[in-house]
Parts: C-alpha cells; structure tokens; sequence
C-alpha cells in the first residue's frame, strides 16, 4: 500500500539545514564575521534548491510503501 503525507513544521527544516551549513563552515577556519556571511549566503542557496520538495520551508510531503517498505520525498509539482 502506498499513501501521501504532508507534514508541517515552521522550524525544523530551516533549523536542519542552518546547523549543517555552520558545520561546513566551520572546517573553514574563517574568522567569525567571515563565516558568518558565508553562513547566511549558503543558507539562502540551499534553501532555494531544497523548494524543490518543500513549500514555504515547512511543508513537506512524504510518501510511504509499506509493500517495499520505502519512504519518498515528493517534489512539489511547481515551485
């Protein structure tokens, strides 16, 4: 059997993506207002790209097989 479903959290997706933004940062060695904009230029690339499976960074659809026992991520249709 499969089925869909959407799942809203305002925090968790944007929160996901800034803690392994900083953690890549941080190998950088940068000084602190260096890696700071490189943080906050990161973000809003992968942000962007990430709209391609979720709506206002927060809307997420998954979808479930329990025949093949496998979970999805569903692209958004348009974005």
């Amino acid at each position: 059997m499969k089925f869909q479903v959407t799942v809203k959290d305002p925090d968790v997706l944007h929160d996901a993506v800034e803690e392994s933004v900083e953690a890549d940062v941080k190998t950088l060695n940068l000084p602190e207002d260096e890696a700071e904009l490189l943080i906050e230029s990161r973000m809003d690339k992968v942000m962007e790209a990430m709209g391609k499976w979720w709506k206002y960074s927060e809307y997420i659809t998954l979808e479930f097989d329990t025949d093949a026992m496998t979970a999805t991520v569903i692209e958004r249709a348009a974005h």
